[in-house]
């Protein structure tokens, strides 16, 4: 089987998370996707606003009825920091036979030298950068991969890209027009904005820092 594994904060799941995903999905040939919510990201200065609870309720609305899509929390009860080779190292343990292909944006490969171990993430799955044609940055420079690895497996990487459309979407931008009570209608999915604003999470934080 050919495992796409998708990390991130998810705070929260928004359409330009699930339209990256159907298009790896798809272009990569893969038979599942796997939504894995960190515990902590590295790159994160601060945690997520949504409880753990929280982002896996709204994920699993979010991928519901998609037989492709499917929600993993090996990160979230490991805790701590979510390093991408730890996770990584623990499916393959997991499922040794299953081929692991990671989706990361250009701008995550422009900084893959920051990650923890890049050399063992690049043994253990294949990853598949994804670029936005419409952004006018042109293809991924997936020379940044090519010592990490053999020059066999480096030409498997660079049958590995994917195009995606440029959707300007970020949970951040979310987070904020929730905060000042925004309208995000269209910007994530009908069951996960209602549960949002029904819990009040980024509503709470607003009311937080303005106290």
């Amino acid at each position: 089987m050919r495992i796409g594994i998708f990390g991130g904060s998810f705070d929260p799941i928004h359409y330009g998370h699930l339209i990256l995903a159907e298009h790896c999905l798809h272009q990569a040939s893969l038979d599942e996707v796997w939504f894995i919510p960190a515990a902590t990201a590295p790159h994160k200065e601060r945690g997520a606003t949504m409880t753990d609870r929280q982002r896996t309720e709204t994920i699993k609305m979010a991928i519901g009825g998609h037989p492709q899509f499917v929600f993993s929390d090996i990160e979230i009860k490991r805790g701590g920091i979510s390093y991408t080779v730890d996770t990584l190292s623990e499916i393959k343990e997991q499922r040794p036979e299953d081929e692991l292909l990671l989706l990361i944006g250009k701008d995550s490969l422009d900084g893959f030298n920051t990650w923890k171990e890049p050399r063992r993430i690049c043994e253990l799955a294949v990853p598949v950068v994804v670029s936005r044609p419409s952004s006018g940055d042109g293809k991924p420079d997936l020379t940044l991969l090519e010592k990490y690895v053999s020059p066999e497996r480096f030409q498997l990487f660079q049958q590995h890209t994917v195009q995606s459309p440029l959707i300007e979407i970020s949970s951040s931008e979310i987070r904020r027009r929730f905060e000042s009570g925004e309208s995000s209608r269209y910007l994530l999915p009908r069951g996960v904005e209602k549960y949002i604003e029904t819990a009040g999470i980024y509503q709470a934080k607003a009311r937080a820092t303005n106290a």
